[in-house]
């Protein structure tokens, strides 16, 4: 069978990393290679300073002393007996939506999967007030969504960033393709101060607003909705390279 390496970025003791490789199990040679703690925003870090400890917890179920990208590149280049057909990071406990993704370790894993080439994934669940998170839901979903793109593929340098609501399966409405959406936290930075006096700033919570518009991953989810947004890892702008291109002795 076809290997798939699970991962993510709250570590190996994740709920929803356990359940997002029960499912990938029936589909697949499943490994799992996750950090040992938790790793969340730490985006694309890469470990370039220090040697990566890799600890086989079980059979198929090994842990890096490292970040999400970490984890992918040693799992790719040697701890995985071959290639694997798929990388799904996830599932993570909450969502990861508009701006968050460039903060995202869920999201930085598959990122480094499709630099290798390889069809990649990032699925999170949506984190509500009672925190009940279904994340039988997600693993279900994320099951149907690996046989589809083993099927069909994605685009190159391609993957898909995947948000579900915090519902039983029965109640999610279906699915949307949406585009990334734009978040601004009122708040955010916090000023404490320590037992001697001395000031310190903490980075965390804050109410975040949204831009309008019913085609965003954001609107997706708070209506009940899975959202599917496809994320290109080509940055280029290029309606502004085409201006730079055509306006250049203007700016000069």
């Amino acid at each position: 069978m076809p290997i798939i390496l699970v991962t993510n970025d709250d570590g190996i003791q994740s709920e929803g990393l356990a359940a997002l490789y029960r499912a990938m199990k029936e589909i697949a040679d499943a490994y799992i290679v996750a950090p040992d703690r938790e790793k969340s925003a730490v985006s694309h870090a890469l470990t370039m300073h220090r040697p990566l400890r890799v600890e086989e917890v079980e059979e198929r179920i090994y842990t890096v002393n490292g970040t999400p990208t970490d984890c992918v590149v040693v799992a790719v280049e040697k701890v995985l007996p071959e290639r694997p057909v798929m990388v799904i990071s996830g599932i993570n406990r909450g969502a990861n939506l508009g701006d968050d993704i460039t903060y995202s370790g869920t999201v930085s894993a598959a990122i480094e999967g499709t630099i290798f080439g390889i069809p990649s994934v990032a699925v999170s669940t949506i984190l509500t007030k009672d925190r009940r998170i279904c994340f039988e839901t997600a693993a279900s979903f994320s099951r149907r969504l690996v046989r589809f793109v083993l099927d069909g593929g994605l685009p190159p340098d391609t993957l898909l960033n995947v948000n579900v609501p915090d519902l039983p399966e029965a109640e999610v409405k279906g699915v949307k393709f949406t585009r990334q959406g734009k978040r601004v936290y009122d708040n955010a930075i916090h000023e404490t101060f320590d037992p001697w006096g001395r000031r310190h700033f903490w980075i965390g919570g804050g109410t975040p607003s949204w831009e309008e518009g019913n085609d965003t991953d954001f609107d997706a989810v708070t209506n009940g909705y899975i959202s599917i947004t496809p994320i290109h890892l080509d940055l280029t702008n290029y309606e502004a390279l085409t201006y730079l291109k055509e306006n250049w002795r203007d700016l000069a």
